[in-house]
């Protein structure tokens, strides 16, 4: 499953996100199944219209959406990577996620203090990113530390020194780990140390309702600094998410209309977590259930087929492959079959966004 760890700096608006976004999720999809693991972290299902349809389509006596899991990070203060506040325990929880969702305040409130004494977006997000700097400049130090011993006879530390040194490298210039250019063998030698500014980050500019369609100077501020790093920026407003909560279907679609926006927060953030990771879906459907299943972009069937089941992947034969529209298109697989819309790819086939796939496999 899917994880990513909310983090910001204390009274910008985290938690109260947070909250809102596992309570909406439950709202939305009343029939899907809801679970908060601990008090800080909340599992829910991606919406996803696509599964509804071809859930009916199909006479699906089960929807099974792909899910995604939003850890609150407490504790991350100014010297959260030297122990101040939660430390340890925000360092531990946040190494374990997939995506960073940054919180930042882009509002004015006399009524609400901000740490800091004014709003300030890149400064904000400056403190956090360098306590995450911090954090891993003392992991490499420490690897780089236990490999001296092991480099002149390992070939293995002594390339993993060398990738080390040149994220050390950048660390010391007030630069994340993800600057670094490194090949997928490389990543591979450092992935176990989980550092934090290898991961991808999602700046959420947490707006009032009046600035939710459109953003505000702060927003504009802080999607300028998202622009320079590469990272994804959505407008979220915890305010609107709140109210969001007691509302019905209708009432909660006329709401946002009249603000100006088309979806909550949560929809805007997984679908920047997906850009951002590189993922897409794809569907198994069936009388039994229709299931939506996620995958990194450019997985080729029998790969797609392992997301799955391992055996699928061994044993991949190949796989009967239509789109999602053409399916619709059709009414039923069919006369999707009878149409000769079906196509059999094999090996080699790349899977597309939304294809709806069934696997031939040899046990």
């Amino acid at each position: 499953m899917l994880k990513a760890g909310i983090v910001g700096l204390p009274n910008v608006g985290k938690s109260t996100l947070f909250n809102a976004l596992v309570a909406n999720a439950q709202a939305q999809a009343a029939n899907f199944p809801f679970c908060t693991i601990e008090p800080n972290v909340g599992s829910v299902s991606v919406p996803d219209d696509r599964l509804k349809a071809l859930g009916k389509l199909s006479s699906s006596k089960q929807l099974i959406p792909t899910r995604i899991e939003f850890v609150d990070i407490a504790g991350l203060v100014k010297g959260a990577s030297q122990g101040e506040g939660l430390g340890n325990k925000f360092l531990a929880n946040i190494r374990e996620v997939d995506s960073i969702v940054h919180v930042v305040r882009c509002f004015d409130d006399s009524d609400v203090i901000h740490v800091s004494g004014s709003v300030g977006p890149s400064r904000d997000a400056e403190i956090i990113n360098l306590e995450l700097g911090f954090a891993d400049l003392s992991q490499v130090q420490k690897r780089r530390d236990r490999l001296k011993k092991q480099i002149r006879t390992n070939k293995d530390a002594h390339l993993e020194d060398l990738v080390l040194e040149r994220i050390q490298n950048a660390l010391d210039l007030g630069l994340p780990a993800r600057s670094v250019d490194l090949s997928p063998e490389e990543e591979q030698v450092v992935g176990p140390l989980g550092l934090l500014t290898a991961k991808p980050i999602i700046y959420a500019a947490n707006l009032n309702e009046n600035d939710l369609s459109i953003g505000n100077k702060y927003s504009e501020e802080l999607n300028h600094l998202a622009l320079n790093e590469g990272a994804e920026m959505v407008r979220i407003s915890a305010q609107v998410e709140s109210e969001l909560i007691e509302l019905g279907p209708i009432e909660r679609s006329e709401y946002l209309k009249d603000l100006g926006v088309s979806e909550g927060g949560l929809n805007g953030l997984i679908k920047a977590t997906y850009r951002l990771l590189g993922l897409s879906t794809y569907f198994t459907t069936g009388e039994k259930e229709t299931r939506a299943w996620t995958i990194r972009t450019g997985m080729s069937a029998p790969e797609a087929a392992g997301v799955i089941h391992t055996d699928f992947q061994r044993g991949f034969i190949r796989a009967q492959t239509i789109g999602y529209e053409k399916l619709l298109q059709a009414g039923s697989l069919a006369q999707a079959r009878n149409n000769g819309w079906l196509r059999s790819e094999g090996k080699d086939y790349l899977v597309q966004e939304g294809d709806v796939m069934e696997f031939l496999f040899n046990v």
